[in-house]
């Protein structure tokens, strides 16, 4: 599998706290090492469109779709709580 950013995805990843940045790099190779890692607490988010969510941290999400062998990383956002 590959790991591809949207414009988007990577104005929030470069937003991020400094301190997240290191935990998301962790969290987007145990994607693409596991899908179904458990502190991904990876979930289909929307059907419809076929957007996934995964965890970075408590408080954080990206939401990405699969392409063949491609993850996109649409956005990365605070999770609302």
């Amino acid at each position: 599998m590959r790991l591809n950013f949207s414009a988007r995805a990577l104005r929030d990843y470069r937003g991020l706290p400094k301190n997240l940045n290191k935990i998301a790099d962790k969290q987007f190779t145990l994607l693409l090492c596991n899908f179904k890692h458990p502190s991904l607490h990876t979930k289909k988010y929307d059907e419809n469109y076929d957007i996934w969510q995964a965890r970075i941290s408590r408080d954080y999400r990206f939401y990405f779709r699969i392409k063949g062998d491609l993850y996109e990383i649409v956005t990365i956002i605070k999770h609302p709580k």
